[in-house]
């Protein structure tokens, strides 16, 4: 007599058939969560099915691993596997359509996305007009012969940079006497122990004295004796 498809073991035999692959009772009882069946309860339907003949199983040391009964499943033939894999490639086919027109769609929303809307252009425009606005009157100013940095603060920040210039300048030429100095004979390749010491040349991090040293002005220049 066959179980009730509501009972415990109607549900776990419709699940092993359903699945037609090797399951353990973890595999069957995690599946069946949504059934309230607990651990237990699955086990004790494993075993009455197996028992009964309505499913097969094999023990693996402790552990019994459940399947359907494949007798029960219509084998097709060679003529039959051949419709089967036709069918499956068509089908293949148009899931691939599918995902193509998908991905199309995906595309033309992310486009859609990145217009700007008719808020967003002007707001956007609104932005642009006030920038243009601050630099014609900044231009308006300059073109009068306003003076927008005065001269003693010019003089000041020149004076800094220059004294910056300088300590740069000797620190490095201080550096290169004292390194000089350690490798003279160190039988080592220099670049490995300049990367064991964690050292960095101004040229390592992108920077060089002489396009800092171009920019101070000729007037500063002559002053310094250059």
């Amino acid at each position: 007599m066959a179980p009730k498809s509501d009972s415990s073991e109607g549900i776990v035999l419709s699940f092993v058939n359903e699945q037609n692959r090797p399951l353990n009772t973890q595999n069957v009882a995690d599946a069946l969560q949504k059934y309230n069946l607990k651990k237990t309860a699955v086990q004790k339907a494993l075993d009455s099915l197996a028992d009964s003949g309505k499913i097969s199983f094999k023990e693996y040391g402790k552990q019994k691993i459940y399947i359907a009964r494949q007798d029960q499943f219509e084998i097709p033939n060679s003529e039959e596997l051949s419709h089967m894999k036709e069918q499956n490639a068509k089908l293949q086919e148009e899931i691939n359509e599918q995902k193509r027109a998908v991905s199309e769609l995906e595309g033309e929303i992310k486009t859609l996305q990145s217009n700007l809307t008719l808020q967003d252009m002007r707001s956007k425009l609104e932005r642009l007009t006030k920038e243009i606005e601050e630099m014609e009157n900044k231009l308006t100013k300059l073109r009068g012969g306003v003076t927008l940095v005065k001269p003693e603060e010019r003089k000041a920040i020149e004076d800094m940079y220059v004294n910056a210039i300088s300590y740069w300048r000797k620190r490095k030429r201080m550096f290169k006497d004292v390194w000089d100095t350690i490798t003279e004979n160190l039988p080592r390749d220099l670049k490995e122990f300049k990367e064991e010491l964690g050292l960095e040349y101004d040229e390592d991090a992108g920077m060089n004295l002489q396009s800092y040293c171009d920019l101070i002005p000729q007037s500063k220049k002559r002053g310094r004796g250059h």
